[in-house]
């Protein structure tokens, strides 16, 4: 197995178009790709591919499943951050090992996007 075992995540919006747009502003460091010979757009945030996808009848949009954490250097400036563009607070903060918190916020489609990282904000649950 490779060090970096994740190869995408993909999150599914009702609108692809509106969602590489938010959360390209959510991940400032994310690159905009295009698979080659295809109209298919993704963002590459280090060796992951965040992959915006269309909800439909099988999968659809919102807080239904498993979460990926991201990390973070600042846990309360993201949360900042991502509320800044529409993200809501979902969970969180709490404080778990070392001087780390995690926490929760839901896209404008009602996805959940884990975060994890030190924070000098207060923790609560």
């Amino acid at each position: 197995m490779s060090s970096e075992p994740i190869a995408a995540v993909m999150v599914h919006v009702a609108d692809i178009s509106a969602g590489l747009e938010w959360y390209g502003r959510a991940f400032p460091n994310a690159k905009r790709m295009r698979v080659e010979n295809s109209d298919f757009e993704f963002l590459a945030i280090d060796s992951v591919r965040l992959e915006i996808v269309r909800a439909d009848e099988k999968v659809s949009a919102g807080a239904c499943g498993s979460i990926v954490y991201w990390r973070v250097s600042d846990l309360a400036a993201t949360v900042r951050h991502m509320e800044s563009i529409g993200a809501a607070l979902y969970r969180g903060p709490i404080k778990i090992e070392g001087r780390l918190s995690m926490c929760q916020v839901r896209d404008p489609w009602g996805n959940c996007i884990g975060v994890r990282g030190p924070s000098t904000a207060r923790p609560h649950v």
